[in-house]
């Protein structure tokens, strides 16, 4: 008798779980991580305490009202790892990631606090989104589509850039420009071209040499000579850049 009567309370746990997971992906949703408890309560048809069993913060709630939504980002990259054509993957990754997440208050919180963060302190989901996304920012590099002086950091921060302006323009009613202006603006800026201005690198504390490719630190050879790569990776990566760039003006002449 007392295993039958545990397996409706097991189905009342598991139904009100789902109805307050689907409250809270509503209310965040539309609000962020602003929404209050007792609101997802109220949608949910449960009380808060039903709330604190099942999710014992609001930041746990949260990250696991938005995991799904990351996660079908992160599916579809992992996708399009293997598509041709690496360079127009990426930009449209990119595009569709924005598109999305800008009417989903909840993905722009997540998306923007990740690129405050970069790659240090993310959840799961989140690690595996900015993965899989650098496979796509790798290859793209690869095919000679992005700037190689870019890195993954790089690209959440201006993702949370185009997020923040986009969100801007919808509440402004479109009166700050047409929608997906700022993303093509950032993947113009992203783009590979002979022209553009290399970024900035930080000034290192110890005066420390810095790669050519991609900024991290250069271990200064046992003669003295400046080294201007980290290590062979880097060195292959401008020799195919190297090679790419007179390809193309030989083409041109």
């Amino acid at each position: 008798m007392s295993g039958g009567g545990s397996a409706p309370s097991r189905a009342d746990a598991r139904r009100n779980r789902a109805l307050v997971l689907q409250a809270a992906r509503s209310a965040f949703e539309e609000q962020g991580l602003g929404a209050p408890l007792g609101e997802i309560a109220r949608r949910a048809g449960v009380g808060a305490g039903t709330v604190y069993r099942h999710f014992p913060s609001k930041e746990i709630l949260f990250h696991a009202a938005v995991a799904d939504r990351i996660q079908l980002f992160t599916d579809t990259a992992k996708d399009l790892a293997d598509a041709g054509d690496p360079g127009s993957v990426f930009f449209r990754f990119l595009a569709s990631v924005v598109r999305l997440a800008a009417e989903n208050k909840a993905l722009c919180d997540v998306l923007e606090a990740s690129g405050e963060r970069g790659s240090e302190g993310v959840s799961g989901s989140e690690r595996d989104f900015g993965e899989a996304l650098g496979v796509l920012l790798v290859r793209a590099q690869q095919a000679g589509a992005v700037r190689m002086d870019v890195g993954l950091d790089d690209v959440r921060a201006l993702l949370a850039g185009c997020l923040s302006m986009e969100r801007r323009r919808m509440g402004a009613g479109g009166s700050t420009g047409a929608p997906g202006r700022m993303t093509a603006l950032m993947c113009e800026g992203l783009r590979a071209r002979r022209d553009v201005t290399k970024l900035p690198v930080p000034d290192p504390e110890h005066n420390e040499t810095r790669c050519a490719v991609c900024g991290g630190p250069v271990t200064v050879a046992r003669t003295g000579r400046p080294a201007r790569y980290c290590g062979g990776a880097c060195r292959q990566k401008a020799h195919r850049a190297r090679v790419r760039t007179g390809d193309s003006a030989k083409a041109k002449q």
